[in-house]
């Protein structure tokens, strides 16, 4: 497209980001089997390091590096403007209506599980609670930083709130319909704010993916 020179070299696009997010979760899941596997190992670290491909920390050597290193860093902390940066990030996130408005989701259902103990042994309102907490974290993830420095991340995070939020409200029907532990005054007043997420998480997808292509272009978009 005439007018555009494309993305600049090393700035990821949303799908990028997919993939290194599901090479992420890759790496977390084993892991966490690992982890689980060899818990009372006395040599569970090494192990772990072994598997993991974690060659560096297999020397006894590089385990001390690597935490005068970690030292270091936290010395360093008190002058690291970066701190500051990373505070104005916490509070620029907690401050999105959008992100509010999730937290406020997750504190309402935590709400209808207090008044009805019976719910903790529902598997459609275990979903529902997980993944309601699971959208506002990715939101969280999304909106932290300066987002139109790294449009594809956030995009990337906010599909993955996307999809965590569907899956909740794919959960809230069927709490519905299979139980009457939740009221339809209940169901009402979740659905409303259900929607009031996914539908600012479809809009706030729409106006980066805008910013992307009135930056790059519509050509380094599309896949």
């Amino acid at each position: 497209m005439a007018g555009y020179e494309g993305k600049p070299e090393g700035m990821w696009d949303e799908y990028e980001w997919e993939r290194f997010l599901q090479q992420q979760d890759g790496k977390t899941e084993k892991y966490m089997k690992l982890l689980e596997t060899y818990l009372d190992d006395p040599e569970r670290d090494e192990i772990i390091a072994r598997e993991m491909g974690w060659t560096q920390l297999l020397d006894a050597k590089d385990w001390s590096a690597e935490v005068d290193a970690l030292l270091d860093e936290d010395a360093k902390e008190e002058d690291d403007p970066d701190i500051d940066k990373s505070a104005r990030s916490a509070e620029s996130f907690e401050e999105h209506d959008l992100y509010r408005a999730a937290f406020a989701l997750t504190i309402w259902i935590d709400q209808l599980f207090d008044q009805n103990a019976s719910l903790q042994n529902e598997a459609a309102a275990i979903k529902l609670a997980t993944h309601a907490a699971l959208a506002s974290a990715k939101l969280a993830a999304a909106l932290s930083g300066d987002n139109l420095d790294e449009i594809g991340m956030t995009i990337a995070y906010l599909k993955r709130a996307l999809k965590a939020i569907t899956i909740s409200m794919d959960a809230a029907a069927q709490l519905r319909k299979q139980s009457k532990l939740i009221t339809p005054s209940q169901y009402a007043v979740l659905q409303q704010r259900l929607f009031q997420v996914r539908d600012g998480i479809i809009t706030l997808m729409g106006e980066y993916r805008g910013e992307w292509r009135r930056r790059f272009g519509s050509g380094d978009f599309q896949r």
